[in-house]
């Protein structure tokens, strides 16, 4: 897929999974940054649309920010959403993920994300019943972890030639013109810069009991012909 037709593809991701994520009773709000860490995944559409972003609006002391936090121990996936899905579907168990501690967003400026409107649906994600603050962790029910795998599943789809990885990594990768220029030529080496490479959509993982009730999400994502 082009690569234009990609950022016009998540756009659109971005506002069917907005007005799920509206439906529900949440106990997010404003100022409220519990989740806001450097544990975050993306993919490199996702990247790209957020360093276009910041250059357009010439934030380019993000790009310092980016580099140093990037540079301090954080999380790195070892694969990515659909390659779990592959795995699962083979019986086979996925690799065990190294845990590894989180530093608060390089992105939070006086407890606001200050690039919310390009956030990545990692962050579109981290929804919870309660506050996360008061209860050291998030509630989320079953049924919305289902729709957020299949959310990762169908972006990671989308942004085919492309790379997944730690929202720090790809940042620091795609802020650099030349990688961004091979990004956009769908030369970019996943391995070479430390990523790992984008699979296509083979099985969804939806568990039984979703299916039926995930039908109307499905036909959302399906009109916009990943």
């Amino acid at each position: 897929m082009e690569l234009s037709k990609k950022l016009a593809a998540l756009e659109k991701i971005y506002g069917i999974y907005d007005t799920f994520a509206a439906s529900l009773d949440l106990a997010c709000r404003k100022y409220c940054t519990h989740c806001c860490t450097t544990s975050v995944t993306l993919t490199t559409v996702e990247a790209y649309k957020i360093i276009m972003d910041l250059e357009s609006n010439t934030k380019v002391d993000w790009i310092e920010k980016i580099q140093q936090a990037a540079a301090q121990t954080h999380f790195k996936p070892k694969i990515t959403t659909n390659q779990l899905a592959n795995l699962c579907a083979q019986g086979l168990e996925p690799p065990e993920e190294e845990s590894s501690e989180s530093n608060s967003c390089p992105f939070l400026s006086d407890d606001l994300c200050t690039i919310y409107a390009v956030r990545p649906f990692g962050c579109r994600c981290l929804l919870s019943r309660h506050d996360c603050a008061t209860e050291g962790y998030a509630d989320m029910d079953d049924y919305v972890l289902s729709v957020n795998t299949v959310f990762l599943q169908s972006i990671e789809h989308m942004d085919d030639n492309g790379c997944t990885g730690n929202l720090l990594d790809v940042l620091d990768v795609i802020a650099l013109e030349e990688n961004r220029q091979a990004y956009e030529n769908k030369t970019l080496g996943c391995s070479a810069v430390g990523l790992i490479a984008n699979q296509p959509l083979n099985i969804l993982m939806i568990p039984p009991e979703h299916r039926t009730k995930m039908e109307p999400v499905l036909r959302s994502l399906q009109e916009i012909r990943l």
